[in-house]
């Protein structure tokens, strides 16, 4: 019933066109004017069956587009779902995010990020799965749903990252065995025997002290009055996907954020942008000439590296690329300008 009134509805629009051309073939089979040789006959037939074909062709232009408009509507709203903008802000820190598909016409692809605030700090995830665009859409939902739980769950940062790696596997299992349900899903030349993901975990404390745990993801930059300084905090641990976590994880003091400072987070797509010539993204450089002088608000900051990105490979990337921003906004002064500016102490009084 419900294909049935589809079909029904997809139809409708042509219906006043095949009307008309019923008639005027009608009218050519059964008019005695019609039949008639000569130029003028000729030309109104013509003029007749073009207008019928001209009806015919714009009613399935107009309900394509209409079918074509409530399909961007439905993938829109999905792709918000599943890659939602981060709060502008989060007990105490000022966020902002973006996101760039390789994919034409989508709005997200392989790179997922999310923050939350829990009541072990507010933890911020990033990452990147191998591949991009709509295929690598599974993993993507696989990860960030068990993120919005794990990160509320689980008092520590390693708990987190172990049911990340549980949540992959699962995909990977569920992925593998629809693509070969004959060999009981597993097949070392299937697409889901080579997917990973890259993910780097933050925490950041109230006290501004930044947690992390690195899975093969790229490390933040640091962002203050002397320009960008990349953090680095140890070696990396392979990306999900690839090797089972060992038994004992390391979680990482990487830096102390204090008020007014901020971290800037990325996928590799961002530095491994090239421009036609081949030259890469210098995006070190660009976040220095953004926040040298005057503060940025994280917004204002994703949209000049988005600009520059773009301006650099001429709107063509060939990878996923996703940005955030995470400035630390606690213990502000009332707000006279467009930065906080650093937490400043009343001096203490004068003795009377």
């Amino acid at each position: 019933m419900l294909r049935t009134r589809t079909w029904i509805r997809r139809l409708a629009p042509l219906a006043l066109p095949a009307l008309w051309g019923g008639v005027a073939i009608l009218w050519k089979l059964t008019c005695p004017i019609a039949q008639q040789e000569g130029t003028a006959t000729r030309i109104a037939t013509s003029a007749v069956f073009f207008t019928v074909g001209t009806g015919l062709v714009l009613g399935v232009h107009r309900g394509l587009t209409k079918e074509l408009a409530q399909v961007r509507a439905v993938a829109e709203a999905a792709q918000q779902v599943l890659l939602r903008p981060p709060p502008p802000g989060l007990d105490g820190l000022s966020l902002a995010a973006a996101q760039l598909s390789a994919a034409r016409g989508a709005a997200v692809g392989g790179d997922l990020y999310e923050a939350v605030a829990t009541p072990h700090g507010v933890r911020i995830v990033i990452g990147d799965v191998r591949g991009h665009g709509l295929p690598a859409l599974g993993a993507v939902a696989a990860v960030l749903g068990s993120f919005r739980e794990a990160a509320h769950d689980e008092p520590e940062l390693t708990g987190v990252l172990r049911r990340l790696e549980r949540a992959l596997g699962r995909h990977q299992r569920d992925r593998a065995r629809q693509e070969h349900p004959a060999s009981g899903g597993w097949d070392p030349d299937s697409p889901s025997a080579e997917e990973f993901v890259t993910v780097l975990l933050l925490e950041i404390r109230r006290d501004g002290a930044v947690l992390a745990l690195n899975c093969g993801h790229p490390w933040p930059y640091r962002l203050g009055r002397a320009g960008a300084e990349p953090v680095a905090a140890g070696d990396p641990l392979p990306p999900l996907g690839t090797f089972p976590l060992p038994d004992e994880l390391t979680v990482h003091r990487c830096v102390t954020l204090p008020p007014g400072e901020a971290l800037f987070l990325h996928t590799d797509g961002a530095e491994d942008a090239r421009d036609a010539s081949g030259r890469f993204f210098r995006l070190r450089e660009v976040l220095d000439q953004a926040v040298r002088g005057a503060p940025v608000p994280p917004a204002a900051l994703i949209h000049r590296v988005h600009a520059a990105l773009l301006r650099h490979t001429g709107g063509r990337l060939t990878d996923d690329v996703a940005l955030m921003v995470v400035r630390n906004d606690r213990c502000r002064v009332p707000a006279q300008s467009a930065d906080p500016g650093p937490c400043r102490t009343r001096p203490a009084p004068s003795p009377r």
